[in-house]
């Protein structure tokens, strides 16, 4: 379920029930990072973590992006190979650092949590980014795909607004 307060679809800092962060800085390389990614698994998804010094909730900053293997290997879901994911939370928790953002492509719809991505979401201080690659979501200028960020709590999904830096 989509949040806000009934008038406002994308859940925006303002209108009661928004979480925040209303808007985040993705850097221009961690983008272009992530949208390559993206573009070098498909048919299948893709999927990564971007670490910050601190929880996008709570105001950090993004230091870095990762890519990981997408263990289900489809076009249809993702899942972190358990390795990654487990490498990747000990140096994040050596480091002082933590998953400032989760992502992963749709190659077929909307960069939009689907329900099987809400019900998946266990991180509720990361923000979650997702890259569509479906022809209606690329940019007919720039060719550029779609890519917002979400905070999923509980079951409701409310859209941060991405700043490019």
């Amino acid at each position: 379920m989509f949040a806000g307060d009934g008038e406002d679809h994308h859940g925006r800092r303002g209108h009661p029930g928004h979480p925040g962060p209303a808007t985040v800085v993705l850097p221009d390389d961690i983008r272009e990072a992530i949208v390559a990614h993206a573009r070098a698994e498909l048919p299948n998804e893709a999927c990564g973590l971007v670490i910050g010094d601190r929880p996008a909730a709570g105001g950090g900053r993004t230091l870095r992006w990762v890519p990981t293997r997408n263990r289900a290997a489809s076009p249809f879901r993702y899942e972190i190979h358990p390795q990654d994911l487990l490498r990747l939370t000990i140096e994040t928790d050596a480091a002082d650092e933590v998953f400032w953002a989760i992502v992963h492509s749709h190659v077929a719809s909307p960069a939009r949590p689907s329900p099987t991505d809400i019900g998946l979401a266990f991180h509720p201080d990361a923000l979650y980014i997702l890259v569509s690659l479906h022809p209606d979501e690329v940019d007919r200028t720039t060719g550029e795909p779609g890519v917002r960020a979400w905070r999923i709590l509980d079951g409701a999904v409310h859209e941060v607004e991405i700043s490019t830096g």
